[in-house]
């Protein structure tokens, strides 16, 4: 069958991102296209010109642009929705979707939602509805972190006992490292979260706020221990991700490789993860001249090149998953379950700065603290605002 696809929230002009917005939709629409059983149907923006150009540049159709989601879900019956809006509406938009009786699955952009509440209602609802619910953390179909999962299965590095990450903030950024370690450790539960954060000058990314410097710790249940730092002492961890084992030490995103590990010491073996980095392959004007070098090349050695020139944006990747298992009725890795649990950690972490304190989970809040806490005072900027 082919399965027809719509989007909300499409964004402006993808070519001047900001910290407003990155226009995902326009990351999603290629992974839809690229696949057989994929059809390009609808879109919705609150602004109609953005949505009119989205439409031009995909092949949709104008008279199925809209600036009114339910309008364009009851005219056009799409089979999967992917929505890209910041998050502070994502809630509302996931749940109003699900419930429209339409869709048989949604994509939505992460961080799953503003609140952990709100979280848990998405998936609760789209569980209720008999929709697929995924969450875009892409990052974790990066070929580092795939071969770094492998190195983990092989026993390379023994029995894992730590799983660190240095990144910019714990939600924005933070979302996709908490779920790569989930993921590293088999998406083993976490016990408890004991976190401290900084938040004396504003930091606000896509409409939420984002703390300057987070510490946070974290323990699973067989026994790893979890670690990250952000913000001003991102460098703190020396890499973006690191595995610590018994027998030797996985590190991701390092000035010297993308991957690399070593065993008792011994020296650094650096594994070869083509084009991709931890965050996307490499840009399309490295890409460029790649393409020139290896039509220099012996034949054998330049369809290597060209395969590897080849590779496809996370976005997409994760796309192809997604429909893969919505086709054969399986869990995507992308699925609510796996997103609830980066999540938590995000907004226990963000908890246990405001108690002051560990915290137990499951995590038995509602609201999001950091916004909470700067709403009330309990933050004070140092440096407001202009």
């Amino acid at each position: 069958m082919t399965y027809t696809v719509a989007f909300i929230g499409t964004g402006p002009d993808p070519k001047n991102p900001s910290t407003d917005g990155f226009a995902m939709a326009y990351r999603h629409a290629p992974g839809y296209q690229r696949l057989d059983d994929c059809e390009l149907v609808a879109c919705a923006d609150i602004v109609r010109e953005n949505a009119e150009a989205f439409a031009r540049t995909h092949d949709i159709p104008l008279e199925h642009v809209y600036t009114d989601y339910e309008e364009m879900l009851s005219e056009t019956r799409p089979d999967i929705v992917s929505i890209c809006t910041p998050p502070s509406v994502h809630a509302p938009l996931v749940i109003g979707t699900a419930k429209s009786g339409v869709v048989t699955a949604i994509h939505c952009e992460k961080p799953m939602a503003l609140t952990w509440g709100d979280a848990q209602e998405m998936a609760r609802v789209c569980d209720a509805e008999g929709v697929q619910l995924t969450i875009n953390h892409q990052k974790r179909f990066g070929k580092p972190v795939r071969q770094a999962k492998t190195l983990v299965s092989e026993g390379r590095i023994g029995d894992v006992e730590r799983v660190e990450f240095g990144a910019e903030t714990l939600y924005d950024m933070g979302t996709h490292f908490f779920d790569i370690c989930n993921y590293l450790n088999d998406g083993s539960p976490v016990e408890w979260v004991l976190a401290n954060i900084d938040y004396t000058e504003e930091n606000v990314l896509f409409g939420t706020h984002n703390e300057n410097q987070a510490i946070s710790q974290w323990r699973y249940a067989n026994g790893v221990d979890g670690l990250a730092s952000t913000g001003r002492a991102a460098d703190f961890v020396g890499c973006q991700l690191r595995v610590v084992g018994s027998k030797g030490v996985i590190e991701l995103g390092t000035d010297e490789a993308e991957l690399r590990y070593r065993v008792d010491g011994a020296d650094w073996t650096v594994v070869d993860t083509g084009l991709d980095t931890v965050h996307k392959p490499v840009p399309g004007r490295m890409r460029s001249g790649l393409t020139t070098v290896a039509s220099r090349l012996p034949a054998t050695l330049s369809s290597k090149l060209t395969d590897q020139l080849s590779t496809t944006s996370y976005e997409a990747r994760a796309i192809e998953e997604l429909v893969a298992a919505l086709r054969e009725g399986t869990e995507s890795e992308l699925s609510a379950r796996h997103a609830l649990a980066a999540e938590e950690l995000i907004f226990a972490s963000w908890e246990s700065a405001r108690r002051r304190g560990r915290v137990d989970l499951p995590l038995d809040i509602e609201d999001n603290p950091l916004e909470s806490m700067v709403e009330t005072g309990d933050l004070v900027l140092t440096s407001p605002p202009a």
